[in-house]
């Protein structure tokens, strides 16, 4: 994959590539990063990915998504630059921004490969995924009802711009039904679909564990 350079943005320099289904990341580089490294492979600490900067999101026009950011999801604008309004939550650092991006001209996204799908972010208890569900009915957005995800509850939104939000509780989390060290190594089915396990299991790849 070709990488190219898209300069210096919020004083950090960042470059590009596109993947084969068309959808484009940025490497971003920053000294503010505390997360551990993912070295290994040839690749030490000192160019490693330590996790996701943020995310970029492309609307229309600015106002009402940036009214609803900032106040009832309580980001902060965090800094501005041309078509781009940088928002951020917990801090402004990497793992914590929002980057809004104005196109007048933009098209609406179609699900499938080369877009994502939605944008997650995560909420302390069911009590606050609760009320501020009921703040959303009442701003008069369209919010699915609580969804169980096994780890997690969820609701899905879409902000003005049309950007689709979800909003997961943290509890119970991933550990609960294993450990921390076997993360990742066992297929784990909500209880609905374990009646077809072996069907599943059948059209999976191999993975090999190193």
């Amino acid at each position: 994959m070709a990488a190219r350079d898209v300069g210096t943005r919020f004083g950090e320099e960042a470059i590009r590539i596109d993947d084969p289904s068309g959808l484009w990341f940025e490497l971003v580089a920053s000294d503010r990063d505390p997360r551990m490294p993912w070295t290994g492979n040839g690749v030490g600490a000192g160019e490693a990915i330590r996790g996701l900067h943020g995310v970029t999101m492309v609307v229309r026009s600015l106002g009402r998504t940036l009214e609803l950011m900032t106040g009832l999801l309580g980001y902060q604008v965090v800094g501005e630059v041309e078509n781009r309004t940088r928002v951020a939550a917990g801090g402004d650092g990497p793992g914590h921004t929002v980057d809004i991006v104005v196109d007048p001209d933009a098209e609406a996204a179609v699900n499938g490969i080369g877009t994502v799908h939605h944008v997650a972010m995560a909420v302390s208890t069911d009590d606050e995924q609760r009320r501020l569900r009921g703040e959303l009915l009442r701003m008069g957005l369209n919010v699915t009802d609580i969804r169980d995800r096994c780890y997690f509850q969820s609701i899905y939104f879409r902000e003005p711009g049309g950007v689709l939000f979800e909003v997961a509780t943290i509890q119970p989390g991933f550990t609960a039904d294993e450990d921390v060290s076997s993360l990742g190594r066992g297929l784990k089915l909500p209880p609905w679909e374990e009646p077809h396990r072996a069907a599943i299991e059948a059209n999976l790849p191999s993975v090999e564990y190193r």
